[in-house]
């Protein structure tokens, strides 16, 4: 998968640690940040194909991340039917 995107990330501007909280107030100042930020479409699909279990990737947590892929098993399975 490409990864050329990551250069122009705003996370690259804020500590790592910024998108690994551990707390909801964590979650959602990663969250301000991924709202801004210019690759956030690539960044959250980067985290689903590689299946990324931790932190806030394009402003999803890793719940978020987790319905999602659930989200599109479903349709793929309903679209089979």
């Amino acid at each position: 998968m490409d990864t050329e995107w990551m250069r122009f990330g705003k996370c690259r501007e804020v500590a790592p640690a910024t998108f690994f909280p551990s707390d909801g107030v964590g979650v959602d100042v990663a969250r301000r940040l991924c709202a801004e930020c210019p690759v956030k479409e690539p960044c959250l699909e980067y985290a689903l194909v590689e299946r990324i279990d931790h932190g806030i990737w394009g402003g999803a947590s890793e719940r978020e991340r987790r319905r999602i892929l659930r989200r599109r098993r479903q349709e793929a399975a309903a679209g089979k039917r």
